[in-house]
């Protein structure tokens, strides 16, 4: 996983306009703020200096480790970043994005959101031509690639280049001046341009641009470079349109903002939508439950629903520790185990002899469900009834989630039955495949469901 924001002030195209160059790579910096839930491990800004070089900074943990200070007099026309939570190599600064380099055709700086399905493949193949590989991150195959391509230029390098790569990978580069955004043919991973008056920037989601004041434009298409440089902006294609497309539904799910919009549908408007499917599901039940509650904070819109489909009161009875980041994506199982404890602090008032409907958007590994049941019990609830805005997540992601196999999935060796007891519930439901695609809004053919169905959208 991980969060792109690139800028790019087309200082030529608009001379009417006077913008300061400088304000360039602290709109980066405020743009990765604003998608700092799409990675936690580490961040980084790269740009185009003066001289035709490009510099970078970078950190592990939160974007807030990077100084915004020290683009004080820094002057750049562009620049790109990434907020990156590993699903490939380590957290680590070495890992941490944009990676930049020099070859013998100029400089390259790209970050990438999503996974490469034939990284070991590339790799050995790269290896046998001389290749050294300096991190461990599946994205530095790209830059591989194109330096073998001394006797193309940088840009047609990347064409040339991009065909070999399978998998989910939407991307952000700077090279020769310009900067490219651009998704794979199937448009896993969203990707989206903005205007403000002379600059032109592209984000992983559409808050990013919000926060900057930017005007969205269009998402970038599946298999479409988009080269923006000093007076145009230019559509390529790497890949011919196909009548299928592959949007991650977990984004509408977990990972993308309640406030982004992807693939013109509303995160929050979906969220809120399998809230109401889960209530008309258990039309028979509500009138034994007392209240309903969200597990913070990405089962919350979907609670809201339940409650307004159901007629039951919303109360928020599990409040959130705000400085502990997202579960989900921390690497260990002892961190993942004691963050639902830091992170979760039930309501004894609220809860306390009452039978309580819980909606959270997810079941993954299990761990976190099943300690925050553990925790709520101790707040005194008479019932607790969960209920899952998703259907259970059976089998791995090889697109750019962190779930490299099936044996990390509990739904994938629990029936629901089993699922429930194992994390501590009197009752266990979720919404199934049809209901998540009718919530969401886009026809089946254009997402990809393969973590909860097991049909990748390659091996068709």
């Amino acid at each position: 996983m991980g969060g792109l924001f690139g800028a790019f002030s087309q200082t030529s195209a608009a001379p009417q306009i006077t913008q300061k160059k400088e304000s360039i790579l602290e709109d980066v910096y405020l743009g990765l703020f604003a998608l700092q839930h799409r990675g936690q491990q580490s961040a980084g800004i790269a740009w185009a200096a003066d001289d035709d070089k490009i510099q970078s900074i970078k950190t592990t943990g939160l974007l807030g480790g990077i100084d915004i200070t020290r683009f004080d007099g820094i002057n750049s026309n562009s620049a790109i970043g990434q907020v990156r939570t590993s699903s490939r190599g380590e957290s680590s600064l070495q890992n941490a994005q944009p990676l930049a380099i020099k070859y013998s055709r100029g400089y390259v700086a790209v970050a990438h959101d999503g996974n490469l399905s034939n990284t070991e493949e590339l790799t050995s193949e790269l290896e046998k031509g001389g290749s050294i590989f300096q991190s461990e991150c599946d994205t530095e195959l790209l830059l591989h690639l194109m330096a073998h391509r001394p006797k193309e230029s940088p840009l047609e390098a990347l064409l040339s280049s991009l065909p070999l790569l399978k998998g989910g990978f939407s991307m952000l580069l700077l090279l020769e001046g310009k900067m490219a955004a651009l998704r794979d043919p199937l448009g896993f991973k969203p990707l989206v341009l903005g205007r403000r008056e002379n600059t032109i920037y592209a984000a992983s989601e559409t808050c990013a641009l919000d926060i900057i004041g930017a005007k969205f434009m269009r998402e970038v298409e599946p298999g479409e470079v988009v080269v923006i440089s000093e007076n145009k902006i230019e559509s390529v294609r790497f890949a011919p349109k196909r009548a299928n497309s592959s949007i991650c539904s977990f984004e509408y799910v977990y990972i993308a903002r309640p406030d982004s919009v992807i693939e013109g549908k509303y995160v929050y408007a979906a969220r809120k939508e399998l809230g109401r499917i889960l209530a008309r599901m258990d039309q028979s039940f509500n009138s034994h439950a007392d209240l309903v509650t969200g597990m913070p904070d990405s089962g919350i819109i979907a609670a809201l629903g339940y409650a307004e489909a159901s007629g039951l009161p919303y109360d928020i009875a599990v409040s959130i520790n705000r400085y502990v980041g997202r579960t989900f994506i921390r690497p260990t199982l002892r961190i993942r185990e004691l963050g639902v404890r830091l992170k979760l602090n039930p309501s004894v008032q609220l809860l306390s002899g009452k039978n309580v409907v819980i909606v959270d958007d997810s079941i993954v590994r299990g761990t976190t469900s099943k300690k925050a049941v553990s925790v709520i019990r101790e707040s005194g609830p008479k019932e607790i009834h969960m209920r899952i805005a998703s259907p259970p997540v059976r089998f791995p992601c090889r697109y750019g989630i962190d779930t490299p196999n099936a044996d990390m999935l509990i739904a994938s060796h629990m029936d629901i039955k089993t699922l429930c007891s194992h994390i501590g519930a009197d009752s266990l439901e979720y919404v199934n495949e049809n209901d998540l695609i009718n919530a969401i809004g886009l026809p089946s053919c254009k997402m990809c469901t393969a973590c909860f169905s097991g049909k990748y959208p390659y091996d068709s």
